[in-house]
């Protein structure tokens, strides 16, 4: 079912990849489509500043792809900043020998490789699609050692995630500051990772809407970016 209509008191959380653009093999390679950045800053000007690009990408990175005028929640809500600030780089790092576990793990796969992210470690594999279920095996093995990570699956990657890195979290985390308090929290995304955040938008009186096929919790669906890109103009009166 396609979603309804924004209302003036919604609180809109936006994931990047695969919601607001395209799923590219080179994640340096995703930008916003042409013109994107101006209409969700317009969609922010209408919600009263009440909008957000939460991601799972590292929040140095989304703020070189999204505008510095908006709420911007990277490396699935552990960073933040604000409209017109500047990610703080003074960050933790992951674990040194859980870093290099990883990379002794994944050294054997060709087209595998590791992002850092902080202290999150994303596998990427789209290079490399038939290593999803190996690859799962060993790093769970690797992560035995390490109780305060868990490993997450995503589209073509795997990420080695602590306690506390959840989208979920994240958003009712937003929903206390003032641009999006006592409003109605509206979640948009297209991976496994969003739906900690459908389930938690549901939670606190709101809805979600899942991008793509695949079993979700989300209340609403649309097939594709250029579904959302649709939706977000229709919101502001474009065609």
């Amino acid at each position: 079912m396609a979603p309804p209509a924004l209302g003036p008191d919604a609180a809109l959380f936006l994931d990047f990849d695969g919601t607001l653009t395209p799923l590219q093999d080179d994640p340096d390679a995703v930008f916003l489509p042409d013109g994107m950045d101006h209409v969700i800053l317009e969609l922010a000007e209408q919600l009263k500043g009440a909008l957000a690009v939460l991601s799972g990408r590292d929040l140095t990175d989304l703020s070189r792809r999204v505008p510095e005028g908006l709420w911007r929640f990277g490396n699935h809500g552990l960073r933040s900043a604000e409209p017109g600030e500047a990610p703080d780089e003074n960050i933790a790092e992951a674990p040194a020998d859980l870093v290099s576990a990883i990379r002794q793990s994944i050294s054997a796969h060709q087209g595998v490789r590791l992002e850092i992210k902080g202290p999150v470690l994303a596998i990427h594999y789209r290079a490399a699609p038939d290593k999803g279920d190996e690859l799962t095996t060993e790093l769970a093995e690797v992560l035995l050692g390490f109780d305060d990570y868990s490993l997450q699956s995503g589209k073509m990657v795997l990420e080695a995630k602590p306690k506390g890195a959840n989208k979920g979290i994240c958003l009712e985390r937003a929903m206390s500051l003032k641009d999006f308090e006592g409003r109605v929290p509206v979640m948009i995304g297209d991976d496994r990772t969003d739906e900690d955040a459908f389930a938690m938008a549901g939670k606190l009186g709101g809805w979600s809407v899942k991008v793509g096929e695949g079993a979700t919790c989300a209340d609403y669906r649309l097939t594709t970016y250029q579904d959302v890109i649709t939706y977000l103009k229709k919101e502001l009166g474009q065609p």
